[in-house]
């Protein structure tokens, strides 16, 4: 599979992500139109963390003023537009526009076979979602985040160390894809390798499956992480605000 298919399946489950989360969230909703996708979300918690747009590659000028009718009409004031770093001309448009870079994550994909790290034991807890929603409050998040959302769409992973939920992780599978989200480790249980081992988890649990691709966004600092587990580099989003 190309990187640029590997990528497109990675969007993909993305938007399909932020669907099953809308759907948990008071009037949120993922709004798709030509060359975008905006995920709205205009209550609390979900409001400070989840209002994302994503352009395709390519897109055209129309594809902005979609997505800012889009939160205008929801009254949100604070959103992040995501680009793909090979889309220059996208990017100098926003930037034309008062749009500030304000943060990066890396798109990763491979195919389930390429996966190069072993099952390993981990002390795995009863996947509770609201036990889940008390360790991301733990963790810094607004309280009550993805409290509302059906937990069924995802396959969730709690790591205790100690007897203490220390990880998680969380799996979604869209067509053939397993899409990994929000793989967390408290500061304090870092460094044991209990993000690569749930990682490892969620993608040979997805072979099983009958699942051909993982995908991810990486923050700078996993990238190492899952690129030891076989996840290939398929370019930066790049997330501009204003």
């Amino acid at each position: 599979m190309t990187g640029d298919e590997l990528y497109l399946r990675g969007v993909d489950t993305l938007l399909g992500s932020w669907e099953a989360i809308a759907r948990g969230s008071r009037e949120a909703r993922v709004i798709r139109a030509e060359g975008v996708a905006a995920a709205v979300f205009p209550h609390e918690p979900e409001r400070s963390v989840y209002n994302n747009a994503l352009l395709e590659r390519g897109a055209r000028r129309e594809a902005v003023a979609a997505l800012e009718d889009a939160y205008a009409s929801a009254a949100v004031d604070r959103f992040a537009v995501w680009v793909h770093e090979s889309d220059e001309t996208m990017r100098t448009g926003l930037e034309a526009r008062g749009y500030v870079l304000q943060e990066t994550t890396r798109a990763m994909g491979m195919a389930i076979g390429d996966v190069r790290t072993p099952v390993v034991d981990v002390d795995l807890a009863t996947p509770d979602w609201s036990e889940y929603v008390h360790y991301l409050e733990r963790a810094g998040v607004p309280a009550g985040l993805l409290a509302g959302v059906d937990p069924d769409p995802f396959r969730l992973l709690l790591a205790r160390h100690d007897g203490e939920l220390v990880a998680t992780a969380l799996g979604f599978d869209n067509d053939g894809d397993r899409g990994i989200f929000n793989v967390s480790t408290l500061e304090h249980a870092r460094r044991r390798g209990l993000g690569t081992a749930l990682t490892t988890l969620l993608v040979h649990e997805a072979a099983a499956r009958g699942a051909t691709t993982a995908t991810l966004q990486a923050t700078e600092m996993a990238e190492g992480v899952y690129a030891a587990v076989g996840f290939r580099d398929l370019g930066r989003f790049l997330e501009l605000g204003r």
